[in-house]
């Protein structure tokens, strides 16, 4: 039991050495890293897409890169949005890790790209853990998935610096307790914005890109009370110093 403990430990500490890198290559690039995590079935995609196509069409240079355990599905809709896409197989890995990520932009991001949207694996456990390099940490869950979505996922949701809910357009059809929901949400993660979207409607998706690209602009973003209980080192635009503390629970927060 000991030996699996030093070794997640060790898988971490390497994970966190490599997005620290890979967090000050991209910022010198100018490229603000958005981690999107959902469960399945969340819209996680159709949002996405949505997003991609507003950024193009406002003349935002943005890339996305998805994560899927097999096909490339995701990456074909997502490309229907204009924006560069790539894809990553994790064959079985629930989740993504910076040096996976960081080969796959590594000769093919375009220059001045400015937003880079990872679409991560759909899992609310493992990619929790895994910080990535993001500038923006966004958590998504849909009205279909019910109001206990946060404080069953309390590491998910407590570390998010952007809460989304996605499907608002069936919010009546499914009887989605909202109270409930943003209750939960400010139980695991005090003081964190939520946007509520609907990729079919339109609703929302320009208050959500307004956020993270605010957080492109430098400005600041909010500070989960997870992270610092954690004693996770915040991440900073420019801050080349990596900390010295390693807490091997999720990523912590860029400012």
């Amino acid at each position: 039991m000991c030996r699996t403990v030093d070794l997640h430990q060790a898988v971490l500490a390497k994970n966190d050495t490599n997005a620290v890198e890979l967090r000050r290559t991209l910022d010198d690039r100018g490229t603000t890293a958005v981690n999107l995590m959902s469960s399945p079935g969340s819209g996680k995609t159709a949002l996405l897409e949505a997003l991609l196509t507003r950024a193009v069409a406002g003349g935002t240079p943005a890339a996305a890169v998805t994560a899927d355990l097999a096909t490339e599905n995701d990456a074909t809709r997502l490309a229907r949005s204009g924006a560069p896409v790539q894809q990553i197989l994790t064959d079985g890995l629930c989740h993504l890790e910076a040096g996976m990520l960081g080969a796959k932009l590594e000769g093919w991001l375009p220059e001045g790209t400015r937003l880079l949207f990872v679409e991560n694996v759909g899992n609310l456990v493992c990619p929790a853990s895994y910080d990535l390099g993001e500038t923006l940490r966004i958590a998504l869950a849909s009205v279909t998935e019910g109001e206990d979505k946060p404080v069953k996922y309390p590491a998910a949701f407590g570390l998010a610096h952007l809460v989304v809910v996605t499907k608002t357009d069936l919010a009546d059809a499914v009887e989605f307790r909202r109270d409930d929901f943003l209750r939960g949400v400010q139980q695991v993660n005090p003081g964190v914005p939520v946007v509520e979207t609907s990729a079919r409607t339109g609703e929302g998706l320009d208050e959500l890109l307004a956020h993270v690209l605010r957080a492109a602009d430098g400005l600041e973003t909010h500070t989960p009370v997870l992270a610092r209980q954690h004693g996770k080192h915040l991440h900073h635009h420019h801050d080349d110093a990596p900390s010295t503390e390693h807490a091997h629970a999720p990523a912590g927060t860029p400012r």
